[in-house]
């Protein structure tokens, strides 16, 4: 089965931490910090493959992970960088947040490769900490944490026309005979079971159809074949609507188009809204009685009035198919040249301030001291002395776990904190 369609993991790599040390050599007491900065975790980057037409490498890998960086080192030695992860995917996939059915990225048109989840930034090692009030830092900073997503893939096909209608129409005869596509063409519904690309190419012109799998009543609901193909058509800017103008199979042509646009509405408005053309094929089997009417000419009189062009032809017999596509190039030239490119709409973000570090430790009975750049920065905000100020340094304990990692360093009720010339007696 053609697969349009994936679920896939994804993860960035973590960002590696920041380490703490001092430097120790012969004849140098009491040497500074020399921690190293941790590596940069690597990127996931999705990039088109223009030899892809399916998703099916994605049913037999469902997890895609970058590596992570590497720790810093003693003696300022920088980390490792992760490696990036490079997903090839066909032209015309979209990538969607499972959670929130948003669209992360379209790889379609300029947007050939992107970068869908960054690898986490390598924390900074004791080194850069030193002041000279703080001279032995014994905290670095956190590698950013990885990046991870269940993201959907969705391959809608890039094609400028793309040819609709009930199953056994003749599309698929239609696009071997005015292009290089060779699809499976057989006298039973559905031959075609997957979107088939064929590239027309003649004197003055060329364009890219697509044939979609037949559609039935009720495909914008999932019966049938078509619901599984109808987001194939929503790139196309130009509609083919095929009918078996000689009723060979007791269908009325006229109530099949009635009953396609029925289905394409209930589907997309937008798609509705694309402009048509219908192609009445099959004509060198119409037979009419004498006084009964041409059915293309009922076919012309039901549409053209609603500035929908109708044009006969036989693809088996290569009647009136030089006119059909002169007339497809020519509105094709009247159009926006550019691909349908869907707009992202959802952005992974980190929260920043969640990844200052600190330390808690208790160097004496009875006393606790906190420290890091994390509380270096909330002091710097808070007025400690006003009410709603000492509220808001309250719940700062609180939502960011530090009275948790005081509670489990042992303090009990009456012992002191201190931060930074500042000091609280603990109680619950």
């Amino acid at each position: 089965m053609f697969a349009d369609r994936a679920r896939i993991f994804i993860r960035s790599g973590k960002g590696g931490d920041g380490h703490v040390s001092f430097r120790r050599e012969k004849f140098v007491n009491n040497g500074g910090p020399d921690g190293g900065d941790g590596g940069r975790g690597g990127d996931v980057i999705f990039q088109v493959e223009k030899g892809l037409n399916t998703l099916g490498d994605f049913r037999y890998q469902r997890k895609y992970c970058a590596t992570d960086g590497e720790q810093g080192g003693k003696r300022r030695c920088h980390g490792k960088d992760g490696e990036d992860l490079i997903v090839k995917v066909p032209e015309g996939t979209i990538i969607r947040d499972e959670a929130s059915g948003k669209i992360i990225a379209d790889m379609s048109g300029d947007n050939q490769r992107q970068v869908i989840l960054q690898g986490g930034k390598g924390g900074i090692g004791n080194m850069h900490y030193a002041t000279s009030t703080m001279q032995v830092p014994k905290y670095a900073k956190p590698g950013q944490p990885a990046q991870e997503l269940w993201v959907n893939l969705e391959l809608k096909c890039i094609a400028d026309v793309g040819l609709i209608g009930f199953p056994s129409v003749g599309k698929s005869t239609l696009i071997s005979a005015v292009s290089n596509a060779r699809p499976k063409i057989a006298e039973y519904h559905f031959t075609t079971l997957n979107p088939v690309l064929g590239v027309v190419d003649f004197e003055g012109g060329g364009f890219v159809m697509a044939d979609i799998p037949g559609l039935i009543e009720g495909a914008s609901e999932g019966v049938g074949l078509g619901h599984e193909f109808l987001r194939h058509v929503e790139r196309c800017k130009l509609l083919l609507h095929v009918v078996d103008a000689a009723s060979t199979e007791g269908r009325d042509p006229v109530e099949d188009i009635r009953t396609i646009n029925a289905e394409l509405m209930k589907f997309s408005e937008k798609l509705a809204e694309k402009p048509q053309i219908i192609v009445c094929n099959k004509c060198d089997a119409i037979v009419t009685e004498d006084g009964e009417e041409d059915p293309v000419e009922r076919i012309r009189r039901e549409f053209e009035s609603e500035d929908v062009p109708v044009f006969k032809i036989s693809a088996a017999a290569n009647m009136g198919l030089k006119e059909l596509l002169y007339y497809i190039q020519s509105r094709l030239n009247e159009m926006p040249k550019e691909v349908t490119v869907y707009e992202p709409e959802f952005e992974y973000a980190f929260d920043a301030n969640a990844e200052l570090p600190y330390t808690v430790e208790n160097p004496e009975k009875g006393l606790f001291v906190v420290e890091g750049p994390r509380i270096e920065k909330m002091l710097g905000y808070t007025n400690l002395d006003s009410e709603k100020g000492f509220q808001f340094f309250q719940r700062f304990l609180k939502d960011t776990g530090i009275l948790d990692d005081l509670e489990e360093a042992g303090i009990e009720e009456g012992d002191t904190v201190q931060m930074y010339g500042h000091a609280f007696d603990y109680y619950k």
